[in-house]
């Protein structure tokens, strides 16, 4: 398996980690993509779809966002879309090619604001996320995030929230792997590895009104190949967000993961993956000079 390389940028003052996947030397250059993950998640969510990207000729580039994982916590009023929308457009500026955006919950939020607002992408790839969304969905989303602020006193603790969750999910035969989602402190307990400051935004209702205009407003901006993964058991997007989607991104295609839920990467990442890679497969190549080599990632 490909192995990344560790890089930082610094944006406002915060410096963003990432990992940064490139094909082997024998492979032909396909194009970068970057990957962005959904809330309360780290760039480790797509650890196994960006070695396999990469493998198939694609540079991948995943992105811990500002307050997650290995990137800094900013300040409690700096953690809005916009602030995220920012620094994705400063990251994708360092870039030699445009990318293809490929953001799941959060992520994919971000990357249809970026790319209607800024034209930075050459392709988009929404991961159960849709400008019209089930508030129930999202309600029971931030129910666990909020229900489990104290933290855990055991990874196994951990893993039986998780598996209480996602019931249809296979659970783990060890609780190791969640070391990539929660730290250990001081006092002995496991926290998630993002700031808890981040729950005064995603719980603010008039906000998320007013986000969901903006992203139907986005949508019908769209011209690039755009790509809706969802998960069959999601109660984030259902068939009408998918016909909506459709009905504003006449270049938009879907494809459904069976017997998954929101967290489709994760549910089920080969076949995620497989339907990725089939998209990519049928992009237009990019001309010769859009496909120059980086001398060195990170800014």
């Amino acid at each position: 398996m490909t192995t990344p390389t560790p890089l930082t940028y610094r944006r406002a003052g915060l410096t963003l980690a990432g990992d940064h996947w490139t094909a082997p030397p024998a492979t032909p250059p396909r194009g970068t993509t970057v990957l962005l993950h959904g809330v309360g998640q780290t760039r480790h969510s797509w650890h196994h779809t960006a070695a396999r990207l990469a493998e198939h000729g694609w540079t991948a580039l995943t992105l811990d966002a500002r307050g997650h994982g290995d990137s800094d916590w900013a300040h409690p009023h700096d953690y809005t879309v916009d602030h995220l929308v920012d620094d994705l457009v400063h990251i994708t500026g360092t870039l030699d090619d445009p990318p293809v955006l490929i953001g799941a919950s959060m992520g994919g939020i971000t990357a249809l604001l970026a790319h209607a607002d800024h034209t930075i992408a050459r392709a988009l790839v929404l991961v159960d996320i849709a400008p019209q969304i089930n508030p129930a969905g999202a309600a029971r989303i931030l129910d666990f995030m909020t229900r489990h602020r104290d933290g855990f006193a055991t990874l196994d603790e951990a893993a039986a929230a998780i598996a209480a969750y996602n019931p249809h999910r296979n659970r783990p035969a060890t609780p190791h792997g969640l070391r990539k989602n929660l730290r250990q402190h001081r006092d002995g307990r496991w926290r998630w590895h993002w700031d808890p400051q981040l729950l005064q935004f995603i719980s603010d209702t008039a906000g998320l009104t007013d986000l969901t205009t903006r992203m139907d407003t986005a949508a019908q901006q769209i011209t690039i190949p755009t790509l809706l993964i969802r998960g069959e058991l999601s109660d984030i997007v259902n068939h009408d967000s998918v016909d909506h989607l459709l009905h504003h991104i006449p270049t938009a295609h879907t494809a459904t993961v069976t017997n998954t839920a929101h967290m489709v990467a994760g549910d089920d990442n080969d076949i995620f993956t497989n339907h990725l890679i089939d998209f990519l497969n049928h992009l237009l190549p990019l001309p010769r000079a859009e496909l120059r080599k980086r001398s060195g990632p990170g800014t």
